[in-house]
């Protein structure tokens, strides 16, 4: 079952395509070229006040209504920009629905969310600002807030207007947009130099691949540019027990189309390592058993515990030695 094997998948139209085309600036190997996972670039002509601005946002407890919560709280930057949690804790200590996914390489993504019921990074952020188990706010209270900070100049200064939903909206989706994670071993290897990675790490990439996994988890974010549905070989939600619950539903939520039950974003495995635990409810609480799950479910096979452990050891490749989004 290789990687080519087409798969019954659930597309936003051509949106992915146009979104790489204008992401990928740089020239890809002739080796890269033949491979299902591609280089990750940075996202160009980015303005550097706009993203000064936009972190300062980001780490900045004044967008949530108490005061308790910034978005870093769910993705903080030093821990592969997910808070490693099953599902995050909002103000007032309200739980969440679903594992909150890493924000580094979101622009790289078909669209945001596991549902992918927002394309932009600009749209993704009125979910968390106003989500009552989030950071329960609203645009009018938030503004307020700004317009009464020391924010009200930085933004008269980068933008000739006062803090506006439209603005705030700017700043984030700017810094998220610089959040790109380049630099890989594995890029690296893509680029060309060999030895970038182990003889154990480049079986696992074949494995990889001759599991199937890259029909999947493939073009630069190795995931995040498709939907599939959760269960192909059988009823992981039977299976693992539990009700049902809205959350589970995926795309359904947003389309009402019975063939999006239990669709969802298929998530980028450029950070999996870092970002336990798995899927979107939070239930899987390693990598080797997520590997495991979707290969039963997924792929139809029983990948043996050694494919299992060499395939990780390729995950291990993809993150960079250092993260982006520092001060």
């Amino acid at each position: 079952m290789g990687y080519r094997q087409k798969r019954r998948s659930h597309r936003l139209g051509n949106m992915g395509a146009v979104v790489a085309l204008v992401l990928m600036a740089t020239v890809i190997p002739a080796q890269a070229q033949q491979e299902p996972i591609r280089p990750l670039a940075a996202v160009a002509h980015l303005d550097p006040a706009e993203i000064m601005l936009g972190r300062a946002l980001f780490h900045d407890a004044l967008l949530s209504r108490d005061g308790s919560l910034s978005c870093a709280s769910c993705h903080p930057l030093d821990r592969g920009g997910s808070d490693n949690m099953v599902v995050s804790i909002g103000i007032g200590g309200a739980k969440g629905s679903v594992n909150a996914p890493t924000v580094f390489n979101a622009a790289h993504n078909i669209a945001q969310f596991w549902d992918g019921r927002t394309v932009t990074l600009e749209q993704q952020v009125d979910g968390p600002l106003q989500n009552p188990v989030e950071m329960g706010s609203d645009w009018p209270e938030t503004i307020a807030r700004l317009r009464r900070s020391d924010y009200a100049p930085r933004f008269r200064a980068l933008y000739g207007a006062d803090p506006s939903p439209e603005l705030v909206r700017r700043a984030l989706a700017g810094f998220e947009r610089s959040l790109v994670a380049t630099g890989s071993r594995f890029d690296r290897w893509l680029g060309g130099e060999a030895t970038a990675l182990g003889a154990d790490e480049k079986k696992g990439y074949a494995l990889f691949k001759s599991y199937g996994c890259a029909s999947c988890h493939q073009g630069a974010n190795v995931g995040g540019n498709l939907f599939q549905k959760l269960g192909f070989f059988g009823n992981w939600f039977k299976d693992r027990g539990g009700p049902v619950t809205a959350a589970d539903l995926g795309r359904f939520n947003v389309t009402g189309r019975d063939s999006d039950r239990h669709v969802f974003k298929v998530p980028s495995l450029r950070l999996a390592v870092l970002t336990p635990p798995y899927f979107h409810d939070g239930s899987v609480s390693s990598l080797d058993e997520a590997i495991r799950i979707m290969g039963r479910y997924q792929l139809g096979r029983d990948i043996p515990d050694a494919d299992i452990a060499l395939i990780v050891k390729f995950l291990g490749t993809l993150p960079p030695d250092t993260l982006p989004g520092g001060s």
